[in-house]
């Protein structure tokens, strides 16, 4: 059988399970906590066209913040629309 290699965090994670250092979640704090995650899912593609430096400034501080410059443009334009 094939065995999936997992990613640091991925490893991390496995290793907290095995020492039991979760807690179950209550099934009202689950259904908040899934409720919250498909309110952020996203399902819609944007295409737009922007200036060269400004997406090059973007990148820039997205790098600094250690993200994907695209997720940093999801996230500012969510906090923009709340």
């Amino acid at each position: 059988m094939r065995r999936i290699k997992l990613t640091r965090q991925e490893k991390a994670i496995e290793d907290a399970l095995a020492k039991g250092e979760y807690v179950k979640a209550s099934d009202a704090e689950f259904r908040r906590i899934a409720e919250i995650l498909a309110a952020r899912k996203k399902d819609t593609i944007l295409h737009i066209r922007v200036n060269s430096q400004d997406l090059n400034s973007i990148k820039a501080k997205a790098q600094k913040l250690g993200i994907k410059y695209q997720t940093f443009i999801s996230e500012v334009l969510h906090r923009i629309a709340m």
